[in-house]
């Protein structure tokens, strides 16, 4: 049985290129499963890529990976498995985001603890309904995959060992991440990728430190996390964006811990 080992997200080998993937590992840096790696037998120079190894449990895949790769645009790749370029109908609506990773960073700094999942948003716009679920068959093929439990088409990869990958997840602890999320979108005309965060901020901190309309929220997930989109040097044919999370009280949830998801959404294919 083929296993998914590795979820990338590849940009383009160009200096802008080089300062996001900078501003990304300043902005991950507390987080301890966050590597940046350099090329090859490079011992000094710039990073080439960030990977992010879930913690728990030991041996846990899929990996993820941010880097620079030989490609001409943006592009998430599956090891094994398919790759999602950059699609769109039109131009992407409303004002192009002021806030850049760099500022992101800088305002977070210190407060940003995990990594809770990646995520590609596929508009259905472009993505028929008949590609949606050959894509989907062909994750949940590779990888513990697991609907959405309300319904919604965001079925989540969480990383599990070959045994449970084999025969399913039965054991629920934090640490199981990053997770991935995919998204059939009917509110989106282009391709976004979007990253989660963990910190450990309230509802009230993160209004404050991200007000409208550098800052938003969805209604029915507001009291989840804070939505903050980013410039970054491929807009506006590709969207970025940043959902960060509220500081968890009185222990882990059965979201953190991957329980809602397994016992209530169950595993695709």
């Amino acid at each position: 049985m083929d296993r998914l080992g590795e979820i990338a997200f590849r940009l383009p080998r160009t200096p802008a290129a080089q300062t996001f993937l900078d501003q990304l590992r300043t902005l991950l840096a507390d987080v301890p499963y966050a590597e940046p790696l350099r090329p090859p037998g490079a011992a000094e120079g710039p990073v080439e890529r960030l990977v992010l190894t879930p913690p728990r449990p030991d041996g846990a895949r899929p990996l993820t990976v941010i880097g620079l790769a030989d490609v001409p645009a943006p592009v998430v790749t599956f090891d094994p498995g398919p790759s999602l370029g950059v699609e769109g109908a039109g131009p992407l609506a409303g004002p192009a985001p002021t806030v850049d990773v760099a500022e992101l960073a800088r305002r977070l700094a210190g407060h940003v603890r995990r990594v809770d999942h990646t995520g590609v948003n596929l508009p259905v716009a472009t993505t028929s309904s008949e590609a949606w679920r050959g894509l989907v068959r062909a994750l949940a093929a590779t990888s513990t995959m697991y609907r959405y439990p309300t319904g919604e088409e965001w079925p989540f990869v969480l990383p599990s060992t070959p045994a449970e990958l084999r025969a399913d997840i039965r054991s629920f602890v934090v640490g199981r991440e990053p997770r991935f999320e995919l998204v059939h979108d009917a509110w989106r005309d282009r391709t976004e990728w979007q990253f989660a965060l963990w910190t450990d901020l309230t509802r009230a901190e993160l209004a404050e430190l991200f007000p409208e309309p550098e800052g938003l929220t969805f209604p029915g997930l507001d009291d989840i996390f804070r939505v903050v989109p980013v410039h970054h040097p491929w807009w506006p044919e590709l969207g970025i964006r940043f959902d960060l999370c509220y500081r968890v009280v009185g222990g882990p949830s059965d979201w953190e811990t991957g329980e809602w998801l397994v016992t209530a959404g169950g595993r695709i294919g």
